[in-house]
């Protein structure tokens, strides 16, 4: 179920019979046709689990479960929104970022420690960020929300990227993180970003990039 980008603020989807796709709650801004909106408390394909993993992480809002026949226009908040296009991958993304995507992509939750280690958990503490994140995978698009913009940085071997973890939007592929700092333990204490602290990722892939730090 492709997303039309109708400008950098609104996208369409069409729906149709048989097929559904999962959107944040506030996000329809219109639609045309016959299509119903519901509330899904378990947490979209990923079921009771995922669920489980997103009240852990202080997500408990529902999804809607959009189905019918129609075309619907998503955005939210005015902020920049971005289409990924998945391949039989998975896409690594904070779930207050996602405005919607295809029905067909199968949703888990993953602890940040289990990539980054110590330091992965460490990044959850300084941006404010959950230690859990959404996954997404399998073949389908993604419809996922940013401030000021983004830019897609490949990510080749041996050539790993850094950014700022505040700038972060979300990774696919084959990319593991971990966050690494210029300074001691001691100065990291109250800082939150800038070039003090550095999110890596190596391996093969890409990661999204905004343009501001601004929380969502």
């Amino acid at each position: 179920m492709p997303f039309r980008e109708v400008n950098s603020k609104m996208v369409e989807a069409t729906v149709s019979p048989g097929q559904k796709m999962f959107s944040q709650r506030g996000a329809m801004l219109a639609y045309r046709g016959d299509v119903t909106f519901t509330p899904n408390m378990a947490g979209g394909q990923g079921g009771v689990m995922s669920m489980i993993g997103r009240r852990v992480a202080g997500e408990a809002a529902p999804l809607m479960t959009v189905e019918g026949s129609g075309t619907v226009v998503f955005g939210h908040g005015g902020h920049h929104i971005q289409v990924i296009r998945l391949s039989g991958d998975t896409l690594y993304v904070e779930a207050d970022r996602l405005l919607a995507f295809d029905g067909t992509l199968e949703q888990g939750t993953m602890f940040m420690g289990s990539q980054g280690g110590v330091m992965g958990m460490v990044r959850g503490q300084v941006t404010g960020q959950g230690l859990f994140t959404t996954t997404l995978k399998g073949h389908g698009a993604v419809a996922v929300m940013a401030h000021g913009g983004v830019i897609e940085l490949p990510v080749t071997p041996g050539r790993p990227v850094h950014v700022d973890p505040q700038a972060y939007v979300a990774h696919h592929g084959d990319v593991r993180n971990k966050l690494s700092t210029a300074l001691g333990w001691r100065d990291m204490v109250g800082r939150g970003s800038g070039e003090a602290f550095q999110l890596e990722l190596s391996g093969s892939g890409a990661v999204y990039v905004q343009a501001s730090e601004e929380k969502l």
